[in-house]
């Protein structure tokens, strides 16, 4: 008997890979910085592996949540960022800078698997029951990567050369390989339901003879509990409205039919010739409707994200909060340098946000169920806001407590954010929701580093409250969006018997 894959093994080696990832960052600005001896152009590098990954996560949550077994395209693509770090690290200086800015975005594409492509396997790791609390274990992973990559990268850069932070980034990435490869693959059963669930969304049969769906008025119409109650016949099917009832024993009235010329015999008791043709038209049929579909599932993420009032929210809410840390970090080395005395300590106050996250995460996982998801996606951002305010004081004493304030907002955050996405997300479509929402995210975040960049060089309390501006813009962004939203067609039986709806899709209903 196989033995089971532990979340022991998963959480390895996501905080290993995704230490690698935030370690990848700050060496390639120091890399860049070394060899081409200019800000701007180690920042390009930076952008370029960042910004693509708002067109990898489609792609890629679209390749995951098809694959049987999503471990193996996950290490594949680990072994894309990996082999691209390297690429970078061998292209500067020896290929024109727009050459190897290019090989940075392709690069990219691959940077949500470390994060939401990881995160969205987590469900086939643990059962249902103890996912509240892996969720909070899962992002304790995201602060602890943020507190020792960007170290590692300074340490490894200050003792051996920038060169060789690149090289352990690549490392680490790598020694993620075996436990992504080894994710649990997709069991026949979730396989087949979410087949079921990517066909076309029928939530009503069609009726006979093509004539398409019944009234949309009929959908709203409950069957009889003595119609559900009766076992169904060999023959029974809905009736479409406008239709007389099929008879009720229509063998017995098919019967004289079969025996009314006994000497007619088909050979082989089947059409089966008539019906080729037609089984053949279906078949390419179905071919180009799995392309079409594979097209459209490129945005079902999207569709689905902006659907669902629960992931609408959360994503909107937690986008707005992400430019925010964007702007802040950006203001993190003038921080260091005009408060605390040199640039190089900008650092510490990002090690003091991921301590603080790393903590309030660990209570969190302790206590999963104390606060409403939502309600700490928005007051975290409220809380954020503050934090950023503060900062512009100029104290350093301050200072500290507020990047210490920043962190305890942002994990739990993440975390109640990771647990929407599990009870919102349908499961064919897990995967998609994940590494769209994380492509958002990473954008927004370099979106507001290059806002606050310039901002900061002329006034840095200006880049603060403008960052403590936008965080408190999330609280409003996440109400903005109503709760009681129609919801949208299902297919499933809801656990309290009324049709039309799962619990996962149902979650913004209790």
């Amino acid at each position: 008997m196989r033995k089971r894959y532990s979340l022991r093994r998963y959480l390895v080696g996501a905080v290993v890979a995704r230490a690698g990832d935030e370690m990848a960052g700050p060496a390639l600005m120091l890399v860049g910085f070394a060899v081409a001896g200019s800000s701007v152009e180690a920042s390009s590098l930076l952008a370029g592996i960042t910004l693509s990954a708002a067109v990898g996560g489609p792609l890629l949550g679209a390749l995951l949540d098809r694959a049987a077994q999503p471990g193996r395209l996950l290490a594949g693509a680990l072994v894309l960022y990996a082999a691209g770090l390297g690429a970078i690290l061998a292209g500067l200086g020896r290929l024109p800078f727009a050459v190897t800015v290019l090989i940075a975005a392709v690069t990219g594409l691959a940077g949500p698997a470390l994060s939401g492509g990881w995160t969205a396997q987590l469900p086939g790791v643990v059962p249902g029951d103890r996912l509240p609390r892996a969720n909070a274990l899962d992002a304790m992973t995201f602060s602890a990567a943020a507190l020792t990559g960007p170290a590692l990268a300074g340490g490894v850069a200050e003792a051996a050369g920038a060169p060789w932070a690149v090289v352990a980034s690549v490392m680490l990435v790598a020694l993620a390989l075996p436990a992504a490869w080894t994710l649990p693959a997709r069991s026949p059963v979730r396989s087949a339901r979410a087949r079921a669930e990517g066909a076309a969304p029928p939530v009503r049969p069609v009726c006979p003879g093509g004539m398409g769906p019944p009234e949309r008025s009929s959908r709203a119409r409950l069957p009889e509990p003595s119609v559900r109650a009766r076992p169904p016949k060999r023959s029974a099917r809905p009736v479409c409205p406008g239709e007389a009832a099929p008879p009720e024993h229509p063998a017995r009235e098919r019967e004289p039919e079969r025996s009314a010329r006994p000497d007619v015999v088909k050979p082989s008791g089947r059409p089966t010739r008539e019906r080729q043709p037609g089984h053949s038209a279906r078949t390419r049929g179905d071919r180009g409707t799995r392309t079409a579909s594979m097209a459209g599932d490129l945005l079902a993420g999207v569709r689905i994200i902006v659907a669902r009032p629960a992931l609408a929210r959360a994503t909107l809410a937690s986008t707005v909060s992400c430019v925010a840390q964007g702007m802040l970090t950006a203001c993190v080395p003038l921080l260091g340098e005009r408060v605390l005395g040199g640039a190089g300590r900008g650092a510490a106050l990002l090690s003091c946000a991921a301590v603080s996250a790393l903590l309030a995460t660990a209570v969190l996982a302790r206590f999963p169920r104390a606060l409403a998801p939502g309600t700490v996606i928005w007051a975290g951002a409220l809380v954020q806001a503050a934090a950023l305010a503060s900062a512009a004081t100029g104290s350093p004493l301050v200072l500290v407590v507020a990047f210490l304030a920043t962190g305890c907002a942002e994990g739990p955050q993440l975390a109640a954010l990771f647990t929407v996405r599990h009870r919102e997300a349908p499961e064919r479509l897990r995967g998609q929701v994940f590494t769209t929402g994380a492509s958002v995210k990473i954008t927004g975040f370099a979106v507001g580093a290059a806002t606050a960049g310039p901002l900061a060089t002329r006034s840095l309390p200006a880049a603060l409250l403008l960052a403590a501006a936008v965080a408190a813009a999330a609280a409003p962004a996440y109400f903005a969006i109503r709760a009681d939203r129609r919801p949208h067609l299902r297919t499933e039986p809801h656990p309290t018997g009324s049709p039309g709806c799962r619990p996962t899709d149902c979650s913004d209903r209790y």
